[in-house]
């Protein structure tokens, strides 16, 4: 497999990753605000597939022509990190997999070494190849990745990739809770200075 196939491997596995975290919930727990800055699962895949657009898009001559008002230079802040209640979920299913679609026929048609102009980018970084940018939404994605992970946990205790995933111990509840206990006693020790009499 070459470096090419290799990054886009990655990103495509990232991607698959984000949206199944939707898998399962309602549509309260797929956009209810789980952090004090509002972050929620349904906006982190709208986010994602809304400047995926613009990287494997505008950035190679490439745009998409499909409407983003929420990117827009008069668009309120944050508006790609939350869905409204007219956009549904599978509103933004079909961004993603358009998003997913447009961009996998850029990196495609382009070879590594193709040049791009990232616009919003500052003069001394906006010149880049597509490579670059594999590497850019292959890390924005997994970051994202990241976060849905966190707060999936947090609404209905789901972790990681599923229940066979090989990077989690398998632990039962009892277990879980007694790892869970003893790192909070670890915490609240090394917080007091040493040990907890």
């Amino acid at each position: 497999m070459d470096d090419k196939a290799i990054l886009h491997r990655y990103l495509k596995t990232r991607r698959a990753q984000l949206l199944a975290k939707l898998d399962g919930l309602g549509e309260y727990d797929v956009r209810r605000p789980m952090t004090p800055t509002g972050t929620n699962l349904l906006g982190l895949v709208k986010h994602v597939a809304s400047v995926e657009l613009g990287y494997f898009g505008e950035v190679f001559g490439r745009p998409s022509e499909r409407d983003v008002p929420w990117l827009d230079d008069d668009a309120e802040p944050d508006a790609d990190m939350w869905a409204t209640p007219a956009e549904t979920r599978a509103d933004i299913i079909a961004l993603h997999q358009f998003s997913a679609d447009h961009s996998d026929a850029t990196i495609e048609a382009l070879a590594l070494d193709a040049p791009g102009v990232v616009p919003w980018w500052p003069e001394e970084r906006k010149h880049v190849t597509l490579q670059q940018i594999l590497v850019h939404m292959g890390s924005e994605t997994a970051q994202h990745l990241g976060h849905a992970d966190i707060l999936r946990e947090l609404i209905d205790g789901a972790a990681g990739q599923g229940p066979s995933d090989p990077n989690l111990p398998m632990r039962s509840d009892a277990e879980k809770t007694a790892h869970f206990d003893r790192l909070e006693a670890a915490a609240r020790e090394a917080a007091a200075g040493g040990p907890i009499a």
